[in-house]
């Protein structure tokens, strides 16, 4: 195997909800449709679709984990300063999101915190 890229789809009730959330906090938008909004994130453009849950279902041909309630995933976001996550924590606060754990310490040299967006989706913040 030898993929030119990668990406990821995720489920969302609320697109526009999520399209405001995802514009707050200054992500690129990749455009949108009646079924989707997506994003691209970080300097190499990693997209993330997010799909209406009634339509990602239906392309995996099965169930939908409930993101508020369990995770199988949670990316991760490198900052360039312990302000700039400080920063960030501030800014998915305002947006919307629910703060998971606060910035702070943890292990040798690293400095974060943990989120979930309106949908339950989770994002470990860093600065290491």
């Amino acid at each position: 195997m030898n993929p030119k890229m990668i990406w990821s789809n995720l489920a969302v009730s609320d697109l526009e909800r999520t399209t405001q959330f995802y514009t707050e906090l200054g992500f690129k938008s990749n455009g949108k449709s009646k079924e989707l909004t997506s994003f691209f994130v970080g300097e190499n453009d990693f997209v993330i679709h997010f799909f209406l849950k009634d339509i990602l279902k239906t392309a995996i041909k099965g169930e939908i984990t409930d993101s508020k309630n369990s995770n199988e995933v949670i990316f991760t976001l490198s900052a360039e300063s312990k302000e700039q996550v400080d920063n960030w924590a501030k800014e998915v606060e305002r947006a919307g999101g629910k703060i998971i754990s606060k910035p702070e310490e943890f292990g040798k040299g690293y400095y974060g915190f943990d989120f979930a967006d309106p949908d339950g989706h989770r994002f470990n913040v860093f600065y290491m």
